[in-house]
């Protein structure tokens, strides 16, 4: 049999007081030294080496070249531990934002828990949970102002709800009833915020990602300073959607802003079954593009890579590609069961790294939160909730006229006439 050959990817130049962090089990066997993709913030120590995750189910930990990850360390900033304790100011982050970032995560574990309810009770058809990539989702998503487009995946609907989707709304289309835009024609969980600059959702493995790369490209010709941000996971990568964007984006320096939610399982596709790489950053190399990774559970480092590579993008200085490892902790939606294909030690491992509990105790360190904002907080996301789901399930099913609207400017004959022995078959 012949042997294998090792993959390397060309590392970009290190910059001055960088660190790196490891995160998972990949990076469990990368060199403890070795530059970070970002500059060393001040007011940081280092944090306590991670313990490396148990291997899954099904899963080769020598898939790969894993010393090549000593070249793609991880941007972070909470680390670990508690060793950070500088004020989110000194970081470059508004508190104020900090603060909305950290509530609007809570109210995304909050919805989850009670769609999910929803489901079991037969009340919905489908949910597709976030829970462990609310960092990942809302400190990307907040780096972007909100002229910028975003083209999302599957688990980016915390986005919209950022810039101020209405809940009502939301429930509303996952019932598929008359307060849905879409009129109940798209699956439940592919929402669309027209008004914001969010694109619907497709199922469609990787077709978004040409999208986002084109309409960076339409807004360069048009000397229009929007930055968009193309979202897909880490089984996205193997499409072939994703190999034309990142070409087109690094050919033509579009303003582009492509990330990648790696949470470690397309369904039930481990990470080393859908690449040969040791990283998914280090893809970036082969187009021309930089590549960073991130700790996807850290919502400071999240924000912080988002906003240095939006702004990269809005100078004119072309694409970035961004890696931010986090874990799918539920299901990929609710009719999956991941118990049959996941090992438990693995799940806890990352449970341990909650980006909303490393979020909150990072708020309390530095003063900005306590135990009685939490619990204020959590009654109030709770009644909002509750009045969502109440007034979205008041509303009327979708008119069975809307069978033939949206197809042409007037329905044709043949399309009133279905219509009518539609009508009458009901």
């Amino acid at each position: 049999m012949a042997a294998k050959k090792k993959q390397r990817a060309r590392a970009p130049a290190p910059k001055p007081g960088s660190r790196k962090k490891s995160v998972g089990p990949r990076e469990s066997r990368a060199p403890k030294k070795a530059p970070a993709a970002l500059p060393r913030k001040s007011g940081r120590s280092a944090p306590s080496p991670a313990k490396a995750a148990p291997p899954a189910r099904h899963v080769s930990r020598t898939a790969g070249d894993p010393s090549a990850a000593a070249h793609w360390p991880v941007y972070t900033v909470l680390g670990e531990g508690t060793s950070q304790k500088a004020s989110p100011s000194k970081l470059g982050i508004e508190p104020a934002t900090l603060l909305r970032m950290y509530e609007t995560m809570v109210l995304l574990r909050t919805l989850d828990a009670k769609m999910l309810l929803l489901q079991r009770q037969g009340r919905i058809g489908f949910w597709g949970p976030i829970r462990g990539q609310e960092a990942a989702t809302i400190g990307s998503c907040a780096a972007f102002e909100d002229r910028d487009w975003i083209l999302p995946a599957l688990r980016e609907a915390g986005a919209a709800i950022y810039r101020g989707f209405s809940l009502t709304e939301m429930v509303s289309q996952c019932l598929g009833n008359s307060g849905d835009k879409t009129q109940g024609r798209q699956m439940p969980c592919h929402y669309t915020f027209k008004a914001k600059n969010y694109v619907a959702m497709s199922s469609v493995i990787g077709t978004q990602i040409p999208h986002a790369v084109g309409v960076a490209m339409a807004a360069k010709i048009r000397k229009d300073p929007v930055v968009a941000a193309g979202y897909l996971g880490d089984g996205a990568t193997s499409s072939t959607d994703y190999h034309a964007a990142m070409n087109f984006a690094a050919v033509y320096q579009a303003p582009v802003v492509i990330i990648c939610q790696n949470n470690q399982w397309a369904i039930s596709v481990p990470l080393c079954k859908q690449t040969a790489t040791a990283t998914i950053a280090q893809k970036a190399v082969a187009y021309g593009m930089e590549g960073v990774r991130v700790d996807g559970n850290d919502l400071l480092a999240v924000y912080l890579a988002t906003k240095r590579a939006v702004e990269k993008a809005r100078r004119g200085d072309g694409p970035t590609f961004l890696e931010l490892l986090t874990y799918r902790v539920l299901g990929h939606s609710s009719s999956d069961d991941p118990t049959r294909y996941r090992d438990p030690k693995e799940v806890k491992y990352w449970e341990d790294r909650d980006p909303i509990d490393r979020c909150r105790a990072y708020l309390e360190r530095v003063g900005l939160w306590n135990a009685e904002k939490e619990e204020e907080l959590d009654g109030a996301l709770n009644a909002r909730i509750a009045t969502a789901i109440r007034e979205a399930e008041a509303m009327a099913p979708v008119p069975a006229e809307s069978l033939i609207q949206d197809v042409y400017h007037t329905p044709t004959a043949s399309q009133r006439e279905m219509l009518a022995r539609t009508l009458q078959d009901l």
